[in-house]
């Protein structure tokens, strides 16, 4: 028989611990804001508050980062200085805590190894950048964060293969992400109609800085009012990046017959996001589109009316060309230019010319294998050394000067901007082999998933992301777009998705078990 008395003094036990608890961390909060600032405070909660459902929920905060981050740009730029080291990294940290409680679960025994395709490329690629750092004695804390900036994404793919996350979480995070696609490309095209005022609401034009480490560059707009849109990414390029990614995943949903999305709802989003992608002004975001879209179109679907498209946009821009008398090889950027300009410039020798002359992009494409990879051919000179985000915001010059070339692009940004020659630089020929590989091993398994699953949702998931593969690689040539967090947290993201749908389904000797036990 129950004792009640025993009850209601454990429970009245129970509640008194409570209220003092509460009591003494109200007591706690009240001296920190009196020593801190109360949006100090506030973060602090926050932090531990995620760090406890990371924990319980740790796909919840999967979900929360892939949400948060095409807002985290506009978002920052409200957030006070003296928390804004906390806000910059909230995301990146997230991440990290998914990583610990990952680590936890499989040294508690609730999780066990997985074995993926990338797992010795990616051990390989580390074991060099190691190396790299021992053999030019970089210093530990760049060694550290230049390695932390190449791979904190990477991690993502490996985050979701041991969270496995379900069908349905899977389908619902791919709906959110698309109906953010279609909300950021009414805000853009809204912005290609208000301009300026909008403008200047949404772009991140401040630097910030902690100490010496730049913590965001700050937006300089180079362009024309409402010329080119941005929406909540600070950047048209990064709108462009973040819209042509998930309407290639969206066009594999497209093709798909037993399409679990109606394909009137995706023509909608086709409707208003293509000519958002257009508006952006980002050739590398229309071609990285084009090539992905072709590539599902022709390549995979041979769908004639593709390849018919295909033509007919061939002869209509020489057809154009040869009626206009435009002159494209003596094209380059003004204020006011056309989408066709803008489009053509891509071709022109005044423009390559003057990018190289002027230390931009094409100057490195002939410095980086001239000068920087001849010095170091095997290891390259180390992470954090030469080309990419943590070199600009270290303002680590080390390279540069001891080969006697200008800092990064226009000789002041430290950036490169081509990933591919960056990642070259500073993991050398090994680096790029096995970085090389872990792309490669990602493509063809991904197009032997659609070949042979019989799941419409992941053949469509497949033949997306090989789009997304060729398309990131060709955008990679011309941007830091492998570090990027609005594009390289998605594709990792998604990869691991693909993964894990894939290792879902049912084994043959599964099947011919379970039809046994049935008859």
């Amino acid at each position: 028989m129950v004792n009640l008395r025993s009850v209601y003094r454990h429970a009245e036990e129970h509640v008194t611990l409570l209220i003092f608890g509460l009591f003494a961390l109200l007591v706690v909060f009240i001296l920190a804001q009196s020593i801190f600032s109360p949006f100090f405070v506030l973060s602090i909660v926050l932090a531990v508050g995620f760090f406890i459902l990371s924990f319980y929920k740790p796909l919840w905060t999967l979900g929360f980062v892939a949400v948060y981050l095409p807002f985290e740009t506009v978002i920052l730029k409200f957030i006070s200085d003296d928390i804004y080291v906390v806000a910059r990294y909230f995301s990146e940290g997230l991440i990290y805590i998914l990583c610990v409680v990952v680590l936890w679960k499989w040294l508690s025994g609730k999780i066990k190894l997985q074995q993926t395709p990338l797992d010795l490329p990616f051990i390989l690629f580390l074991i060099v950048l190691l190396s790299s750092a021992l053999i030019h004695s970089v210093d530990p804390t760049i060694a550290i964060l230049g390695t932390r900036q190449i791979i904190r994404f990477i991690l993502v793919f490996f985050l979701v293969v041991y969270l496995r996350p379900s069908k349905t979480y899977i389908k619902t995070m791919t709906m959110i992400m698309l109906g953010i696609v279609a909300f950021q490309s009414l805000l853009g095209l809204a912005q290609s109609f208000i301009g300026e005022p909008m403008d200047l609401f949404l772009l991140p034009s401040d630097a910030r800085t902690f100490g010496e480490i730049t913590l965001t560059a700050g937006v300089s707009q180079f362009w024309d009012p409402g010329s080119r849109i941005f929406a909540t990414f600070g950047r048209y390029d990064r709108l462009g990046n973040f819209l042509y990614f998930f309407l290639l995943i969206a066009a594999g949903f497209f093709y798909e017959k037993q399409n679990w999305i109606e394909k009137k709802h995706l023509g909608l989003l086709f409707l208003v996001a293509i000519p958002a992608l257009v508006l952006t002004y980002s050739r590398a975001s229309w071609f990285a589109f084009l090539l992905g879209f072709f590539y599902i179109g022709i390549i995979l679907k041979k769908d004639k009316r593709i390849f018919i498209g295909f033509i007919a946009l061939i002869l209509f821009l020489s057809s154009y060309l040869a009626l206009s008398g435009l002159q494209v090889r003596f094209i380059t950027e003004a204020p006011g230019q056309t989408v066709t300009e803008r489009f053509y410039e891509s071709f022109s020798y005044a423009r390559w010319r003057g990018e190289y002359v002027g230390l931009g992009r094409v100057f490195w494409f002939v410095q980086t294998p001239l000068s920087v990879i001849s010095a170091s051919p095997l290891f390259g000179f180390g992470p954090g050394q030469f080309g990419g985000g943590a070199v600009a915001a270290l303002g680590n010059t080390t390279v540069y000067e001891q080969l006697g070339l200008p800092y990064g692009v226009y000789g002041t940004e430290g950036m490169i901007d081509n990933n591919w020659f960056s990642l070259w630089g500073e993991s050398g020929t090994l680096g790029m082999i096995f970085y090389l590989w872990m792309f490669g091993a990602l493509f063809f398994f991904a197009l032997r998933v659609v070949q042979e699953s019989k799941d419409p949702l992941v053949r469509a998931l497949a033949a997306g992301f090989t789009a997304t593969i060729i398309a990131v690689a060709f955008n990679a040539f011309t941007s830091t777009v492998l570090e990027i967090r609005t594009l390289a947290f998605y594709f990792w993201l998604y990869a691991g998705f693909l993964y894990v749908l894939h290792q879902k389904k049912p084994r043959p000797n599964k099947e011919r078990k379970r039809l046994k036990e049935a008859l």
